[in-house]
This record gives C-alpha cells, sequence and structure tokens, in this order.
C-alpha cells in the first residue's frame, strides 16, 4: 500500500511540475499548442516542427527546392539539402524576387479592403506551406494553393483569405500553398542564345509548381493526406497557373482536379519572342552568348532592373511586346494545351468560376455610382472604339435591371476567355464544370461588387477572416459553406455536387451550364451569352 502510495505522489508531483497536456490543457481553453516535441512530421529530407492553433497542425516555409541564387537561378528546381535533427517551420518563408507595388498609405482605402502581407523577398523562395488537422494514416483529400499576381507578384499568404486553417477543419483534408520563382526569375527564356544548359529556362517557374507537386507526392502521407487525390486551385494568375499544370506532362500523376477562379490559359507565350526577349536581355548587359552564366552572378535586384529594361527596348526597337511568363517550347509546355491525342499530359476534371465585376470601376469612388448610360459609352470607347454603344447596349438589353455602372462593371467581367478555355478543355475525356459568381459585400455603400478576388475567401471558408472582402457574419458564411462543400466533392469525386446546392450540370459548349452563386444559387445557360456573342462578333470585325 505504501508503494502505490509513493507512486501516486511521485505521479502527481510530475504533473504539477511538467507542462498540461494537450487533451487537459485544451479543456481549460488554450489554443495554441508549440514545444519540441509537439507538431514534429517526418520529411525525405529532414523532420519539421510546426504548431497546432484550434487543432489545426501548421507548418510553415517547409522547402521544397534549394535556394534558386547563384548557379541555380534559370536552372529547374533543386532538391533542398537535408538536415539533421528538426528543422522548424513556424513562419511563412521568402517571396520570390518582385517589387511590390501596393499602396500602402494610411489613407488607402484599398489598402484597408486586400491588407497585402509581405515581408521578406529573395531567392531562397521554393517553400510551401502545409495545414492539417492530424498526423495520421488519414489520406485526406489535398489541395494545392496557387497564388496570383500574374506571373509577376504575389505569394502564397498575401492576403489573409488565402490561409488553409478553416478550409482544413472544415473539410477534414490537407491545405497546401506554394511559393515559386516568378517574372524574370521564373520566366527568361535563353534557350537560344544559351544552349543546351539553359533549355528549361523559359519556365523553370512553373517547373518549380510541379517540384511542389512532387515534394507533395512524396512527403504529404506523412501529413495526414493522400498523394493519390491532390486538387490544384488557383486564382487569377493562380487561375492559370492551374490550366498549366493541368497541360504540363511533368505534371501527369501528380495532379488529379484542377480549379481556376478569374484565370485561365490555353497557351504559352510565342517561343520566338520570348527567345528573341532573351537576346535583349545579353545586349542589355553588354555580354556574349559565351558570357551568359555572368547573369547568375549579379544581385537579384541588378537582374530584375535590367531584364525589364530589355523587355521596354525590345519593344521600342522591334514592336514585339514579350513579357516574362510561362512558355509553350514543346518541351515542359505543350504548344496547344488540352490535346486529346496526347497521352502524356494529364487529364483531369476542371471546374472555372469567374465573378460577375472583375475590375468595378468605382470600388471604393462614389463619383462614379450614378454615371449615366452615355458616360459609360464614353468610359469604355477608348477600348472598344466605334463598337462601344452598340456593345453597351446589348449588355444593358441581356441585363435590364443594371444601372449604367453596374453595366459598365459587367463589362470588365466579359467571361469569353473562360468560355474559350473551357470549350477548348472539353476536347479531353475528362468533365469540365463552371461557375459565375455574383455574391456583393456590403461594404463601402454597396460599391463594391463582385469583384477580382472575391471569391476567393468564400471557396476557402475564410470570410470570417478576410472581413475586409465580405463583412463578415452569417450571411457570406451561408454562401461559404454551400461554396466550400461544393468544392471538398469536387476534391473527392471530381464533380462538386453536394446536398448544399441545386443539382449542377456538367459543362457544354451546347448550352453554357453555369452555378450563378450568390444569396441564391441557381443554375442557368449561359446567361450572358446573347451580349458576349455581339461583343465578340463587333471585336472580331
Amino acid at each position: 500500500m505504501k508503494k502505490i502510495l509513493l507512486l501516486a505522489a511521485v505521479v502527481l508531483a510530475a504533473a504539477a511540475c511538467g507542462s498540461p497536456s494537450q487533451k487537459g490543457a485544451a479543456n481549460d481553453g488554450q489554443r495554441l499548442f508549440i514545444g519540441d516535441d509537439i507538431a514534429v512530421a517526418q520529411t525525405q529530407y529532414g523532420k519539421v516542427r510546426g504548431y497546432i492553433l484550434d487543432g489545426i497542425y501548421q507548418f510553415k516555409g517547409i522547402p521544397y527546392g534549394a535556394p534558386t541564387s547563384g548557379k541555380n537561378r534559370f536552372m529547374p528546381p533543386q532538391k533542398p539539402e537535408p538536415w539533421d535533427g528538426i528543422r522548424n517551420a513556424y513562419n511563412y518563408a521568402e517571396s520570390a524576387p518582385q517589387v511590390v507595388g501596393y499602396p500602402r498609405e494610411p489613407e488607402s482605402a484599398a489598402y484597408l479592403v486586400d491588407n497585402w502581407n509581405y515581408d521578406l523577398i529573395g531567392e531562397d523562395c521554393l517553400r510551401l506551406n502545409v495545414w492539417t488537422p492530424n498526423l495520421d494514416a488519414g489520406k485526406r483529400p489535398v489541395i494545392v494553393w496557387l497564388h496570383g499576381g500574374g506571373f509577376s507578384s504575389g505569394n502564397a499568404i498575401e492576403q489573409d483569405g488565402y490561409g488553409g486553417e478553416n478550409l482544413s477543419r472544415y473539410g477534414d483534408i490537407v491545405f497546401c500553398s506554394v511559393n515559386h520563382r516568378l517574372n524574370a526569375f521564373g520566366f527568361s527564356d535563353f534557350a537560344a542564345v544559351g544552349g543546351e544548359k539553359y533549355k528549361h529556362s523559359g519556365n523553370v517557374g512553373m517547373l518549380d509548381i510541379v517540384a511542389a507537386l512532387q515534394w507533395i507526392h512524396d512527403n504529404i502521407a506523412n501529413f495526414g493526406g493522400d498523394p493519390g487525390n491532390v486538387t490544384v486551385i488557383g486564382q487569377s494568375g493562380g487561375g492559370s497557373k492551374v490550366s498549366i499544370i493541368a497541360a504540363m506532362p511533368a505534371a501527369k500523376g501528380l495532379v488529379h482536379k484542377g480549379v481556376a477562379l478569374s484565370g485561365n490559359s490555353v497557351r504559352g507565350a510565342d517561343k520566338a519572342s520570348a527567345e528573341k526577349l532573351g537576346e535583349y536581355i545579353l545586349k542589355e548587359a553588354g555580354l556574349k552568348a559565351s558570357q551568359i552564366d555572368k547573369l547568375q552572378e549579379m544581385p537579384w535586384e541588378d537582374y530584375y532592373a535590367l531584364a525589364n529594361r530589355a523587355s521596354r527596348r525590345m519593344a521600342a526597337e522591334t514592336g514585339m511586346r514579350a513579357g516574362f511568363s510561362p512558355v509553350s517550347d514543346g518541351i515542359d509546355l505543350p504548344f496547344n494545351f488540352f490535346d486529346p491525342n496526347d497521352p502524356n499530359v494529364p487529364d483531369i476534371p476542371m471546374l472555372y468560376c469567374t465573378v460577375f465585376q472583375e475590375s468595378n470601376p468605382n470600388r471604393t469612388d462614389a463619383s462614379l455610382e450614378n454615371i449615366t448610360m452615355d458616360g459609360v459609352v464614353q468610359q469604355l470607347s477608348s477600348r472598344y472604339g466605334a463598337n462601344t454603344r452598340q456593345i453597351v447596349e446589348a449588355y444593358a438589353k441581356t441585363f435590364p435591371d443594371c444601372r449604367p455602372i453596374e453595366i459598365w462593371a459587367l463589362l470588365t467581367g466579359v467571361r469569353s476567355n473562360v468560355i474559350r478555355a473551357a470549350n477548348t478543355k472539353l476536347q479531353q475525356k475528362s468533365p469540365v464544370y463552371m461557375a459565375w459568381f455574383g455574391w456583393q459585400p456590403p461594404l463601402f455603400d454597396g460599391r463594391m461588387r463582385a469583384f477580382h478576388c472575391l471569391d476567393i475567401c468564400f471557396w476557402l471558408h475564410n470570410t470570417d477572416t478576410m472581413i475586409t472582402h465580405t463583412g463578415g457574419g452569417p450571411r457570406p458564411m451561408a454562401l461559404s459553406d454551400k461554396m466550400a462543400d461544393a468544392l471538398l466533392a469536387f476534391m473527392r469525386t471530381g464533380d462538386p455536387n453536394c446536398k448544399s446546392l441545386p443539382a449542377w450540370p456538367k459543362y457544354t459548349a451546347e448550352n453554357g451550364e453555369v452555378m450563378v452563386l450568390n444569396d441564391v444559387c441557381e443554375v442557368k445557360n449561359d446567361p450572358d451569352r446573347e451580349c458576349r456573342t455581339v461583343l465578340e462578333t463587333l471585336m472580331a470585325q
């Protein structure tokens, strides 16, 4: 009996002096758990240590590739060096080299609304982030977020609405997000001037994403995920990246579904123009082809400025306009996407979504709210020329309940490109689904409308996180529940149909079936076809 009492005393003493258990602390309301042996996961390069917040394991800044400076600049991504011990994965890593041009003035309404997140910038940017409900063998569906910013800017967490914690918890899934090379570091094509060594240089930014998907394939089971069920999702430039990944031979078997929001692609940049820009970069640097490696030795800020000067010089001297984006080279990227006769490219279910007013002209500017239809015609005449009035009147006829400012706003989100992308994707066997997001937030006196980026936080169940986009509360959350349910169903099955929404038919070119997402969701058959056809016909003349 004395031995039992002594043992009990030792246990009680140890408990009194030690840290509380996660279970016990959770009962006391503790939300964050972090420590030497908490949230430790094995990767093929070494162990990483994250933390648990509100029941979700979070790992930030995990290397999936080596730093891209020096000899690795313009080269396909290299594997990271393995490490001993446990590496902390507590914080977001460097954003790819870029110039951040978002507003920062205290008076800026745009700064309040979007609240861009940037800190470190540099060439050690091949990092990813993971959110997961558990480090078990759960084989959960995996979603991979590809950020916007075209191919020139952005990062994996540039807005609070990009975070994966809430969707991971809501859907019991693993959420990843990726940083990768951009602009002149990701897409300078030196194949013509640099030879075999530089044959991939025009697409290394996309090869980075493939490397991240390979890391996920090889490691995500240790984070509770299923490497055989990976969905890529992105918005704006990220939507284009989704389309490109869905066409890259190197991604086959690494990606199984795709969701493209307000961005899409059916081909890469012209190879000849991209290679000509590579020549101009050398010319601007005053280097011969044999000296091209010197470009790898420059500080990133100097090369960034040099490459952009070369782009401007090329346009001025030749009239050829070439930026920095993925190149259709027939090696890493096909000349034409979604070829049904090419067995080497992925053939995955795709979901496309755009928003009603992609570039709403008066989101935070009240002066345009009462513009007349004549005023709209005047404002759009530089874009549509002599056809402007006929185009504006076609949209007004198709949407008779819209005021002039709303017609103008609709004309900033014309769906021609996404329809073309969806129709091209229909060449393959996998199904295509289409959505059109029209929900409008009650902010800035209702002038924000369904603007570019707004739908992100709805799909990712972050409407109460990105309150400067939604206002927060039950109204946006009700729609977010429906959209997240559809996304989760699509992740699991390749079909977004779920109990939360009306029956969602597959998209066809004949009928143009689209799920209109709003407080009340409904399916319509190509609701803007008539006015869109007028616009497309007139602008093709």
